[in-house]
């Protein structure tokens, strides 16, 4: 079965940094689309607020608008938070189905290391394997829209691919929902891609995101700076 034709699951974090390995789950949001890439049905969306035990940066309050004061008085243990989306997300793996994540590597460690830091058990050790079949739209985008110059975030590519966002940006949820839309798109405008089952998607976005990855830092070293660029994917 092809990968649009499946339920998807998407994922959006919102944390207390940008760096995956020392910064803290805040907000997580998972939204079952239940067709893909066709209609079958209403977005089924989940959304957690965690107190992640830390201070909240202002800047990245800033982002999503959850400060130090909400997350204390009425965010859960994040314990528990982490618990029931790694629960959720290795309930869909382990159907074979895909879980959309734009830019995967960032909130897959994040959820990672959060898992790791509380003396959880990793995504790997539910799973009893990597977890996989991921689908990334950004690695897709670099992919199969190589030489589009601009800006390759989710608000932009909002833009490219014709999705209207409804809601507030930067809410969890509205983020994963305008992903899955532009994933839709991206599926109609490119059916070689929507040809493959999830597992050969799969392994298509490793081979891409290290081919894009080589590039870029070939490109650095030759500005001069230094190619610090990972080749990982779907995480760290």
């Amino acid at each position: 079965m092809n990968w649009t034709d499946t339920p998807w699951l998407g994922l959006d974090t919102e944390t207390t940094g940008a760096d995956p390995f020392h910064d803290r789950l805040v907000t997580a949001a998972l939204v079952l689309r239940p067709g893909g890439a066709g209609e079958n049905g209403p977005d089924e969306p989940r959304t957690w607020l965690a107190d992640p035990g830390v201070a909240i940066p202002e800047g990245a309050t800033r982002i999503h608008g959850i400060t130090t004061e909400r997350a204390r008085g009425e965010g859960r243990p994040v314990v528990e938070v982490l618990d029931e989306v790694a629960d959720a997300l290795v309930e869909h793996w382990s159907h074979g189905l895909p879980v959309v994540i734009f830019n995967a590597p960032f909130d897959l460690t994040v959820i990672n290391e959060e898992l790791r830091r509380h003396g959880l058990g990793s995504l790997e050790e539910r799973l009893g394997g990597a977890p996989a079949p991921v689908i990334d739209p950004l690695v897709l985008d670099h992919a199969l829209d190589r030489y589009r110059r601009g800006k390759r975030t989710l608000a932009a590519m909002t833009a490219v691919y014709q999705v209207t966002a409804n809601g507030n940006a930067h809410t969890a949820e509205v983020d994963v929902a305008m992903m899955l839309d532009v994933l839709a798109e991206m599926a109609a405008r490119y059916p070689k891609a929507a040809s493959m089952d999830a597992a050969q998607l799969h392994d298509y976005q490793v081979a891409e995101h290290r081919k894009w990855a080589d590039n870029f830092g070939s490109w650095l070293r030759s500005k001069g700076k230094r190619d610090d660029v990972s080749r990982a994917w779907p995480q760290e």
